[in-house]
């Protein structure tokens, strides 16, 4: 039987936090031999990409400082960056760190607050990576006390194609950006249904799309499981996400990812 040649046109991002408290795996990759040791089960397992983060955005969360986050991140980039050429993303919002992990090795900026950090869109755009801007409702520490939108799916994508926009003007490449409709970041559970259903009209913004929902809280309350049992949850809306136009899923379980979407990849090339 010929084996299908299954193109990687949906991507798949790997979470590495080095942190003692991110909502999914706080502490067990605390370390950078043990976060190390992970990166490294991702790459065989099949990761696309692997992101890097010195510092938790679970809700109710506090800023680390920068030494903190680079000491956290810097040796784990240049780690991976010796035994591997795959793709580095430093999850960030500091132009510090930015600037610091591009040197170490790393190649695109994921910034939760949209480049909007003081500087940071500069950075970004001197360092010529690609880029991610997310949308948030507030800040990691206050973004789920109530959240409210009139339309969500509409504001959302105006903030993004703002986002994009100043980008574009800061002279970064349309093709080096990428946005996450931020599911779980001043969103309940009804604003990030709306926002998963309505994925193919983000399409429009015209650029790459990230969705991050493995293990988050909407799929805990649908089904009713705590955060160490929310595998099933996280491929079904993985596949969901791929099949409604995300280009990258940023996933914890990489090697059960990667299998729920080769299906979605070979169910792509059929004419």
């Amino acid at each position: 039987m010929d084996k299908l040649n299954i193109s990687k046109q949906i991507q798949i991002m790997g979470v590495v936090n080095v942190t003692p408290d991110s909502f999914s795996d706080g502490g067990q990759f605390d370390t950078t031999e043990k976060a190390f040791q992970h990166a490294q089960q991702m790459i065989a397992d099949g990761v696309d990409i692997l992101d890097i983060g010195g510092e938790s955005t679970r809700p109710g969360s506090q800023a680390v400082d920068e030494g903190e986050e680079l000491a956290r991140t810097i040796p784990l980039i240049r780690a991976i960056r010796d035994i591997s050429d795959i793709p580095i993303s430093i999850d960030t919002n500091k132009p510090l760190i930015m600037q610091q992990a591009v040197q170490a090795g790393a190649g695109i900026i994921n910034s939760i607050d949209a480049l909007r950090h003081d500087n940071a869109l500069d950075m970004a755009a001197e360092l010529n990576v690609p880029v991610c801007v997310m949308h948030m409702q507030g800040t990691p520490e206050t973004m789920q006390k109530e959240p409210h939108y009139d339309d969500v799916v509409r504001e959302v994508k105006d903030f993004l194609q703002q986002r994009i926009d100043a980008a574009l003007a800061a002279g970064i490449a349309r093709h080096h950006i990428i946005v996450d409709p931020g599911f779980g970041f001043g969103k309940n559970l009804q604003h990030n249904l709306q926002l998963l259903k309505a994925l193919p009209e983000l399409k429009s913004l015209g650029v790459s799309i990230l969705v991050g929902l493995s293990r988050k809280r909407m799929i805990g309350t649908i089904l009713d499981k705590p955060v160490d049992q929310r595998l099933y949850g996280s491929l079904s809306v993985a596949v969901i996400s791929a099949m409604q136009g995300a280009d990258i899923v940023r996933v914890h379980d990489v090697a059960e990812t990667v299998d729920a979407i080769k299906m979605v990849r070979a169910l792509n090339q059929v004419a």
